[in-house]
């Protein structure tokens, strides 16, 4: 009587490996990002000494001065204020030197995932929102911010001497014009969009006014209480939608399988 083969099948080798492999491929990837965190690191904390040790006083004598020329006094409320102020500006300051060596290291981590057409993209992408976050903050600065400081000075004249904490000042500072350089980044991420196949032209322009409303919105929430930096920052907004309608005009999606 012929028997059936009831004999279990018999992996290949390849097969059999590959759990292993799988493992081995994940290790080597958080070894790659640990080795990525740690150069990062490193960078950042080099890069802060040097600030703090070197540079701190004249970087805090220029964040300070617009509001020092309008003759008003900066004050500390703490005995650790001040220095742990600089503590903050400096570790600012020290990302931002810091920023080619972490941009360099997260370029090396992913680029190996990436196509060559996609390397090109992602670089001009990169070089564009760095251009559009320097020209936010820039424009904050020097056309913005001012008229933000003489709004509240002139308000609050007629009831209080001005006495500002060096804290809560330097914290207005970047809270102010950080979000300017964020927001200037509207018309990479619709580009992005674009190209993913999740909006057009068409529906960016047909969603206009649900966006100016929700722009001013945001700009409500991401800017001081008061009017004049809402209006600061919503209609470059509003402006800079319009440009992403264009640029998403010009955009074609990526072909799909």
């Amino acid at each position: 009587m012929k028997q059936d083969n009831l004999s279990p099948e018999v992996s290949t080798p390849e097969e059999a490996s590959s759990p292993a492999e799988a493992r081995a491929s994940l290790l080597s990837h958080l070894l790659a990002l640990r080795k990525v965190l740690v150069i990062s690191a490193a960078a950042v904390a080099a890069a802060f000494l040097l600030v703090f040790y070197l540079a701190i006083d004249p970087l805090m004598n220029w964040i300070i001065g617009p509001i020092q020329a309008r003759g008003v006094q900066i004050i500390y409320t703490a005995m650790s204020e001040a220095l742990v102020t600089k503590f903050k500006v400096a570790l600012i300051a020290a990302v931002v030197l810091a920023s080619p060596v972490i941009v360099w290291q997260v370029w090396g981590f992913i680029k190996p995932a990436l196509y060559p057409k996609e390397n090109r993209q992602f670089r001009l992408l990169f070089f564009l929102a760095l251009l559009l976050f320097l020209a936010g903050i820039t424009f904050c600065y020097l056309g913005v911010y001012a008229l933000a400081v003489d709004f509240f000075l002139v308000a609050g004249e007629q009831l209080a001497t001005p006495l500002l904490s060096i804290d809560k000042y330097v914290g207005f500072l970047f809270g102010f014009i950080i979000p300017f350089g964020l927001a200037f980044q509207l018309p990479i991420a619709l580009y992005l969009t674009t190209r993913m196949g999740w909006t057009d032209h068409r529906m960016l322009a047909s969603k206009r006014k649900y966006v100016i409303l929700a722009i001013f919105f945001l700009a409500a929430l991401l800017t001081p209480p008061d009017v004049v930096s809402q209006i600061a920052l919503g209609v470059p907004l509003c402006l800079l939608y319009e440009i992403s309608i264009l640029v998403s005009r010009l955009t074609r999606p990526r072909d799909r399988e």
